[in-house]
């Protein structure tokens, strides 16, 4: 059974960093294509950033030079580190996995995590 656990979340002031973490687990991770979405109520999920084979990744326009992808393989984890956070960035964070590339549309990863909070006070 796939899973991916994320973990990192937490509050932040704006201007601040932290990085969030997915763990997966149920398939072999050889990287696949993974990526990172956001959602706050009432509103859209926002997807952010994305990483595919031979490394290329991908990010929104709102995140591109503040928010920075990347897996270790060897740990089966994807990461995203985010830089110069502002208050728009409060969102729930969640990973999203689709091992097989059937998609490079973050949002329709076979798979996703629970999710968890990221708040940036102004």
């Amino acid at each position: 059974q796939v899973q991916l656990v994320e973990s990192g979340g937490g509050s932040v002031q704006a201007g601040g960093a932290l990085r969030v973490s997915c763990a997966a687990s149920g398939y072999t991770f050889n990287g696949g294509c993974m990526g990172w979405f956001r959602q706050v109520p009432g509103k859209e999920s926002e997807p952010l950033a994305g990483i595919y084979p031979s490394d290329f990744t991908w990010y929104a326009d709102s995140v591109k030079g503040r928010f920075t992808i990347s897996q270790d393989i060897a740990k089966n984890t994807v990461y995203l580190a985010m830089d110069r956070l502002k208050p728009d960035d409060t969102a729930m964070y969640y990973c999203a996995a689709d091992p097989a590339c059937e998609t490079y549309t973050i949002l329709a990863f076979r798979y996703r995590g629970q999710g968890t909070q990221v708040t940036v006070s102004s």
